[in-house]
């Protein structure tokens, strides 16, 4: 039988919560996060002069860096929900195939959004699906087992996942979105109007409290 989930609650600076260490020997737990102040978070390989730091920093965001891969996610209090799963090796949910190893949370996110009126939603079960702006943005590619919502010309990422793996364990990264502005995310990334466009296109929101879709999430997690 596997072990009851930890719940941690962190608040603090983008750079500190990504910043969190993995425990020695870590078990299965769930750390709902959230930031101080609005940051850029960059994935693990993106070049650092993506970002219009003149922008950046008269809009008093930082630039920040997570260890897990994909595209770049800008963090607000108050208008985006993140949770990191840890989730041991050899866990019952875990999967050595990274391309799989997501859908069990994809299915979890999709029954938390059923629970609170957000249907049509699918779990991305193909391969990395990279729009006009590639993997420049994290919410304008979808990976397996990201959430996806219907939307004009086409399905929009609704929950994003990012994981890190180490021999012991994986750390999944979520995040879903109050409200979609791109606006502030395209002047960051220095978007021209076309690219800024697609970007606007490539997203939804849930239109939910962060604090609520949270709460709804810790009950669907799987035993």
């Amino acid at each position: 039988m596997a072990a009851p989930w930890e719940l941690r609650r962190l608040t603090g600076p983008a750079a500190d919560l990504h910043a969190e260490a993995l425990p020695d020997a870590p078990t299965r737990a769930v750390w709902v996060l959230e930031a101080t102040a609005p940051a850029l978070v960059l994935g693990s390989t993106q070049a650092e002069d993506l970002v219009d730091r003149a922008a950046a920093a008269a809009a008093g965001i930082d630039v920040v860096r997570r260890r897990s891969g994909g595209g770049a996610v800008l963090v607000v209090p108050g208008e985006i929900a993140w949770v990191d799963v840890i989730l041991p090796a050899g866990d019952p949910l875990w999967d050595d195939d990274v391309g799989r190893a997501a859908h069990w949370l994809g299915g979890t996110w999709r029954s938390a959004l059923a629970d609170l009126g957000i249907g049509s939603t699918e779990v991305h079960q193909g391969p990395l699906a990279c729009g006009p702006l590639g993997r420049l943005v994290c919410f304008a590619t979808v990976g397996a087992g990201e959430v996806t919502a219907p939307g004009a010309g086409g399905r929009r990422k609704l929950v994003g996942i990012s994981q890190r793996r180490t021999r012991t364990a994986a750390r999944f990264q979520c995040a879903a979105y109050r409200r979609w502005d791109p606006e502030p995310l395209a002047r960051l990334l220095g978007l021209d109007r076309e690219r800024g466009a697609a970007l606007a296109d490539a997203a939804a929101a849930t239109e939910r409290e962060p604090a609520a879709l949270v709460d709804v999430f810790l009950r669907h997690l799987p035993a």
